[in-house]
C-alpha cells in the first residue's frame, strides 16, 4: 500500500521507518528535506517529498505534524489530493505558550480533529495515536505484552473498521477501542494534560491507558 506520512517529526519517522520494514511504499511529507539527510540515509526504502507531494502519493495518509500547525497545513496541500483518503489525524491541540505543563488550544465544546474534518469533509478523518508515544505506536507489545488500549474515532464507520484491521496487521494492535464519531476526539485529545502528568511522573513515554471492561 502507498503511505503517506505528513510530517518529519519523531513521531513520522517512527512510523515511516516500520512501515517500510514490513514492505510497505512510504513517503514522508516535510518542508525541510535537509533535515530528513540522516534518516533518508538509514531509510533508503522511504521516499521523501514535500508536503503537497506526499499527499498526492498515499492512499492512506498519517498527520503526523504538530498540532498548531495541522490545520493550515492540510488546507495547504490541496483537498483534491486527500479527498476519499482515509486520514489518520495524530495531531493534539497542545498549547505550549505559557510552558509546561501544556493546556488545549481547543476543547470542551470543539476539537482539532473536528476542525480537521470541517475543513476537509471530502476526507475520512479517524482520530487515532493521538494519547500515546512513537516508539508504542508501532510496537505495543514494548509495554504490558500489548495489553492496552488505543482509541480512535471518526465519523465512516468502514474507514475505521479498515484502519483497525491494519494496525492489527502492521503492527500489532489487539484492543482498539471505537469510542464513537469525530466529536469524540474533544474526549481523547483531553487525555493528553493527563498524559503530560504522568509523563513527568514517571520519566518516561513507556505509558498507556487500558480500558477494563
Amino acid at each position: 500500500m502507498k503511505i503517506s506520512i505528513l510530517g518529519s517529526g519523531m513521531v513520522g519517522q517512527t512510523i515511516a521507518q516500520k512501515l517500510a520494514q514490513i514492505g510497505q511504499d512510504v513517503m514522508i511529507g516535510t518542508r525541510s528535506p535537509q533535515k530528513l539527510a540522516e534518516f533518508a540515509a538509514q531509510n533508503p526504502g522511504v521516499k521523501i517529498g514535500s508536503f503537497s507531494e506526499s499527499a498526492a502519493y498515499g492512499e492512506l495518509v498519517f498527520n503526523a505534524s504538530k498540532g498548531d500547525v495541522s490545520l493550515e497545513l492540510l488546507q495547504s496541500v490541496g483537498e483534491a489530493n486527500l479527498n476519499g483518503k482515509i486520514l489518520v489525524d495524530i495531531a493534539n491541540p497542545l498549547d505550549f505558550s505559557h510552558g509546561m505543563p501544556p493546556s488545549l488550544f481547543v476543547g470542551n465544546t470543539d476539537s482539532l480533529g473536528e476542525q480537521i474534518q470541517r475543513a476537509l469533509p471530502g476526507v475520512k478523518v479517524v482520530k487515532a495515536f493521538n494519547t500515546l508515544s512513537a516508539p508504542l505506536m508501532v510496537d505495543p507489545g514494548a509495554l504490558a505484552g500489548g495489553d492496552h488500549t488505543l482509541f480512535i474515532c471518526g465519523n465512516d464507520a468502514e474507514a475505521k473498521a479498515h484502519l483497525t484491521a491494519l494496525l492489527g496487521e502492521w503492527f500489532g494492535w489487539r484492543d482498539v477501542l471505537d469510542v464513537g464519531d469525530i466529536t469524540a476526539a474533544r474526549a481523547t485529545e483531553a487525555l493528553l494534560p493527563l498524559w503530560v502528568r504522568l509523563f513527568m511522573k514517571f520519566g518516561t513515554g513507556n505509558i498507556q491507558f487500558k480500558i477494563v471492561r
